[in-house]
């Protein structure tokens, strides 16, 4: 009984805030001026921290797989809201599409993203003995015709157009959960059925929200690259509009999921009372 009140009370505390106006209105441009300034905290922070390891744990078993723990979590919560509200697979499944949508345009990104940096870029073999040494740095030799993955896997250095994939998967994700995650708090003001499984798997989300942030924040403080995270934020917050803010606005439909929570507490349904608690909320 204890720790279910106090799970009712940070899952209340967490769906208000981020079911806030303000939030829900604002959250991009507290995320934009996270990447332009967060490459300010490289003055402040140590370099022999265990976060300026790329092999950190955080790094490796999240950041790697950062969309995958995002559709984990926002998937099944996404479901389970909806599938609890309607009891409609059909709807679920629908909602359940936004993800799928937001991951095809993520990976198309990536590849485009991939190309232009093959396009642009260009593969360099550091000569680290002899005279070839100036002031302490290694020459680079030019090697033609070298991809980019070949060129890596063969220690060599690659230099080219780019745009950090971590940063603009980190934003896409941030918006996504905070778009996601803010209908919870309009469901429970309105009186909705909220289950302990249901309120776990929201906290996990609002947990993985803020992971993504703290390793946001550890990206560019401790691996400040200029423009190129600025960049990818860019296109993180380019996509989240396109989807959110554009075609997700134009109603369910068969090329259109909808926004998040549409038909969810606004339809009549004799499984719940939540459209009689949304009644009494309007007069």
């Amino acid at each position: 009984m204890f720790l279910n009140t106090i799970l009712v009370v940070l899952t209340d505390l967490a769906a208000r805030f981020l079911g806030h106006k303000v939030i829900r209105q604002h959250f991009h441009l507290l995320l934009s001026g996270v990447v332009m300034f967060g490459p300010v905290l490289s003055f402040w922070v140590s370099q022999h921290s265990i976060f300026a390891k790329r092999s950190h744990f955080l790094y490796r078993v999240f950041l790697r797989s950062g969309w995958g723990w995002t559709c984990i979590f926002v998937g099944s919560f996404v479901f389970l809201l909806s599938f609890s509200i309607r009891r409609s697979l059909s709807l679920s499944i629908r909602h359940l599409s936004r993800l799928g949508l937001a991951g095809g345009l993520w990976l198309a990104f990536c590849k485009l993203l991939d190309v232009l940096e093959n396009a642009t870029g260009s593969c360099y073999e550091p000569l680290s003995a002899g005279p070839e040494v100036v002031n302490g740095q290694p020459l680079l030799v030019l090697r033609e015709g070298e991809s980019k993955s070949v060129c890596v896997k063969a220690g060599m250095l690659w230099r080219g157009y780019e745009v950090s994939e971590d940063v603009f998967l980190l934003c896409l994700c941030c918006l996504l959960l905070a778009e996601e995650t803010a209908v919870f708090g309009p469901y429970l003001s309105l009186g909705g059925i909220s289950g302990a499984p249901l309120r776990i798997l929201f906290l996990f989300c609002v947990l993985l929200l803020g992971l993504w942030i703290f390793l946001l924040l550890c990206l560019l403080a401790y691996f400040p690259q200029f423009p190129t995270q600025l960049l990818g934020g860019a296109l993180g917050c380019l996509s989240w509009r396109g989807l959110y803010q554009g075609w997700y606005r134009l109603g369910p439909s068969w090329y259109c999921p909808g926004r998040p929570g549409l038909g969810l507490l606004n339809t009549k349904t004799p499984s719940n009372g939540v459209e009689d608690a949304q009644a009494n909320h309007s007069s």
